[in-house]
C-alpha cells in the first residue's frame, strides 16, 4: 500500500487553491468577485491561483457580460473534482493514521 503523503497533490498545497476548489465542489459555478470575497485576497493573488488551476485543467472559465460589465464564472472540471477528492482522501488517511 502506498504512503498517503505521496498521494497529496502539490497543486493543492496553497490554502487559497484549497479554498477555491472547496467552493467549486459545492457550487455549480462561482463568479470571480464571489471567489475574491470568499478568499479575501488581492486580484493578482487570486488570478495567479486561478491560472494555475486552469492550466492543470482542474477548473474551467466562462467569460461573459452582465449588461456592460464583464462577468467571469468558474466551475470545477471532472478531472479537478477527481484530483481534489484524491487529495482530500489522502489527507484523511494521514490524519487517521496519526490518531
Amino acid at each position: 500500500m502506498s504512503n498517503p503523503i505521496e498521494q497529496l497533490n502539490k497543486i493543492f498545497d496553497s490554502r487559497i487553491r484549497i479554498g477555491i476548489m472547496s467552493a467549486l465542489m459545492v457550487n455549480e459555478e462561482v463568479s470571480y468577485n464571489d471567489l475574491k470575497g470568499l478568499m479575501d485576497v488581492t486580484d493578482g493573488n487570486l488570478a495567479s491561483h486561478l491560472k494555475t488551476l486552469e492550466e492543470n485543467s482542474f477548473i474551467k472559465v466562462q467569460k461573459g457580460f452582465i449588461g456592460r460589465k464583464t462577468n467571469t464564472l468558474y466551475s470545477i472540471t471532472k478531472a479537478g473534482e477527481k484530483a481534489f477528492r484524491a487529495h482530500i482522501d489522502a489527507l484523511e488517511k494521514i490524519i487517521k493514521g496519526l490518531s
